[in-house]
């Protein structure tokens, strides 16, 4: 009688340590993300300089892969056929797979790269079939290799840099194990491959990422630009709250002195009279305390508000003379009879006839410039008109960003009135804005 002896069960492997679980889990996250790479192209299918303003240079790219399959196509056959002896129809076909790919490198070369390096290692493998020919060069044949390099560098030029280093890592695996099977065909010549595919590859990798850095400094600047663009327009908005404050505060201050001493000035009123004017007078009074309050939030830290009145159209002729003492020759056209102006317009007057006479002094110095203030009774008409500048080759700024003009776009939106800007055909420059001077004016046209 036999007995059966106790089940043991198998001793676990001893599990890897928590560094190496580390490693692996490295190693195969890394080669995930190189085969994803190699699988799936870093950019659209779009080939370069298809965004250039000109359409000869879009179409460089096109041109550019046309000139090298047509010189590559018949060449591969060539060497294929008289050097290595290889029949026709088999020479043909080798030669399309390896050279015809070549039209893809515009918009799609990583893909070129799929179809032209296996069609190599498969030349490569029937050229082991034929005979040695004298100074042949295994296993990648003179046309075979250079258009290979193309291949590289335009994987290079589109591509991340871990997959433009995983293909030169393959072709030079494939060319090291060619070499190690074939080492009675190969001279030495296997490594001429990695080696300047390693040239192209830091080349075209120098310069994509040269062009990257171009356009990132590129968005930036247009980024900064939005950026100063949108910071002029929120201190030219608070500068005009600040002034709209000034305007709106002389009015209320005005309505309380009247509601708070009608009971004085006019005798008999009934008492419902004299609440009514006080509620007037409290509510204008509690207006102006809010008024104030916003007006603190506007300000910056530690800065006071302005002491003296708002500029206005009668002090346009002190900034005319301040400006052609400047060095700048300015005129000054004032109508004699304005009509009455609102404060607010006034004071967008005088401020649109200051920055234009600034921008003429940073942009066209010593240019002839011409101010003129004239009404038709329902509109204001402000015009500053600048000759071509007198000292061409000294302008203190050399280029405007237009943020004064945005100043100026801003306190005619106020107005509710227009604005037209821009260079007159004899080099000089033209500012001209409509101000409504009463509410019901008709909205002028645009000029």
């Amino acid at each position: 009688m036999t007995t059966t002896p106790p089940y043991v069960p198998p001793e676990a492997p001893p599990r890897p340590p928590p560094a190496a679980d580390g490693l692996v889990s490295a190693a195969r996250r890394n080669l995930r993300e190189i085969a994803h790479g190699l699988a799936h192209p870093s950019h659209p299918p779009v080939p370069p300089l298809a965004n250039a303003s000109k359409r000869w240079r879009r179409l460089l790219p096109y041109i550019a892969v046309l000139v090298l399959a047509a010189i590559f196509v018949p060449v591969t056959l060539n060497v294929l056929t008289n050097e290595y002896g290889m029949a026709e129809g088999l020479a043909g076909l080798l030669a399309v797979a390896q050279t015809a790919p070549l039209l893809m490198l515009a918009h799609r070369p990583l893909q070129a790269w799929w179809i032209i390096f296996p069609a190599d290692i498969v030349g490569a493998l029937v050229l082991l079939q034929y005979p040695e020919p004298l100074m042949a060069i295994w296993p990648w044949p003179p046309p075979t290799l250079i258009a290979y390099l193309f291949v590289m560098l335009a994987v290079a030029l589109r591509e991340t840099r871990r997959t433009v280093i995983s293909v030169w890592a393959l072709t030079a695996v494939a060319s090291l194990v060619l070499h190690l099977g074939g080492t009675d065909r190969s001279n030495g010549t296997a490594g001429l491959l990695p080696a300047f595919g390693a040239v192209f590859m830091v080349i075209g990798a120098v310069i994509r990422e040269r062009g990257d850095a171009q356009r990132r400094l590129a968005e930036q600047e247009t980024i900064s630009e939005a950026e100063r663009a949108q910071r002029t327009l929120l201190e030219e908005r608070t500068r005009i709250a600040r002034e709209l404050h000034d305007v709106v505060a002389h009015h209320m201050s005005v309505i309380t002195v009247q509601a708070d001493s009608a009971p004085y000035r006019i005798s008999g009123l009934p008492e419902q009279a004299h609440e009514e004017f006080a509620a007037i007078a409290a509510s204008a009074r509690e207006s102006l305390t809010e008024m104030r309050r916003l007006l603190t939030l506007l300000r910056s830290d530690g800065t006071e508000g302005e002491r003296a009145p708002q500029p206005g159209l009668d002090r346009v002729q002190q900034l005319v003379e301040a400006t052609v003492r400047a060095g700048l020759p300015a005129e000054l056209s004032l109508s004699a009879r304005l009509p009455d102006v609102p404060q607010a317009v006034d004071v967008s007057a005088y401020r649109i006839v200051q920055e234009a006479l600034a921008n003429v002094i940073r942009h066209a110095p010593g240019a002839r410039t011409r101010v003129s203030v004239t009404s038709d009774g329902a509109h204001l008409t402000v015009l500053v008109v600048n000759d071509r500048a007198q000292q061409p080759d000294s302008p203190l700024e050399a280029s405007g960003t237009g943020h004064g003009l945005v100043g100026m776009r801003e306190r005619v939106r106020l107005t509710g009135g227009t604005l037209d800007t821009g260079p007159l055909p004899d080099g000089g420059f033209r500012v001209a804005a409509r101000l409504p001077l009463t509410p019901d004016a008709p909205a002028p046209e645009d000029s």
